[in-house]
């Protein structure tokens, strides 16, 4: 079962992961689906949501995650893998 993560933070996390060139909807890879929730989860208690829409909303394309936040190394190897299965 997912778990329950409000859709502004869903959506923010989306859209960060978007910015860094990883596919969204990947979560429904069972490899990744795990990883996926971690993150969204992180979003939804996340201590710096104002700093992240603010980066989200100027920060497309990014090559790297912002160093605050806490799904930086998550969203790392989520593009390191996705570089390594050739997506």
């Amino acid at each position: 079962m997912a778990a329950f993560v409000r859709e502004p933070e869903r959506a923010y996390g989306c859209k960060m992961m978007e910015a860094l060139g990883i596919e969204p909807g990947g979560g429904v890879v069972p490899r990744l689906s795990l990883l996926y929730s971690a993150i969204f989860r992180r979003c939804q208690s996340c201590p710096t949501k104002k700093l992240c829409r603010e980066w989200v909303d100027h920060a497309y394309p990014a090559t790297l995650p912002p160093g605050f936040c806490a799904n930086a190394d998550a969203l790392f190897e989520l593009q390191y893998r996705q570089l390594a299965d050739g997506s």
